[in-house]
């Protein structure tokens, strides 16, 4: 098992998925969303990090054939049937 991993910060994830830091961040308060994606809070500052296994995760579990597949909520990600 990889304790460490790859760890990116708000802006390097808001950017993979082509939305702003500040949407990301709201998202991550409500846990609606993409803010349902697992983070990791450091320190005094409360610096927010993403773990890569997750984001891929969160990925792979929104990837769909089409748009008329049906998705179950699983752990805070979605899972196609």
């Amino acid at each position: 098992m990889e304790i460490i991993s790859r760890l990116f910060d708000t802006h390097q994830v808001a950017e993979m998925f082509g939305i702003e830091s500040k949407t990301l961040a709201n998202s991550r308060s409500s846990g609606v969303g993409i803010g349902s994606i697992p983070f990791v809070k450091f320190g005094q500052n409360g610096a927010v990090r993403y773990r890569e296994s997750d984001v891929l995760d969160y990925i792979e579990a929104n990837t769909v054939n089409h748009t008329g597949e049906v998705k179950v909520t699983y752990f805070g990600l979605k899972k196609v049937n």
